[in-house]
């Protein structure tokens, strides 16, 4: 099968698989976490679509512009995990999990933001 170009990004892939983990999770929290869940599934899942719309992009600074934004997103679910760890809505060993996972995808973002400049 072909596959567009940032399909083969692991940054892609790994920020793929996290936002799979994530959002079958926060889907199972109780109704009354609505809108936690909600926040926490359109911030992972912003990863990689920011991540393949920049690799779309012509120009640098375009590029620049949504692999920064994916970064964001990244900072988001850290805080989004602190949130529901805290509310007992994670287990310690997916936060902790996953807080690694967002660690190292951010810095690989960073490093596709720093080949551009």
């Amino acid at each position: 099968m072909e596959k567009f170009n940032f399909e083969n990004l692991i940054v892609y892939q790994k920020s793929l698989n996290l936002s799979k983990l994530i959002c079958v999770k926060a889907g199972s929290f109780p109704q009354k976490f609505s809108r936690i869940s909600d926040q926490l599934i359109g911030a992972i899942i912003s990863v990689p679509l920011n991540i393949a719309e920049g690799s779309g992009r012509l120009s640098s600074k375009d590029k620049m512009n949504f692999y920064k934004t994916s970064r964001s997103s990244v900072y988001e679910v850290a805080a989004l995990l602190d949130i529901t760890f805290n509310l007992k809505l994670i287990s310690e060993i997916e936060n902790n999990n996953w807080r690694k996972e967002i660690i190292i995808i951010a810095k690989m973002i960073s490093s596709l933001i720093n080949k551009l400049k």
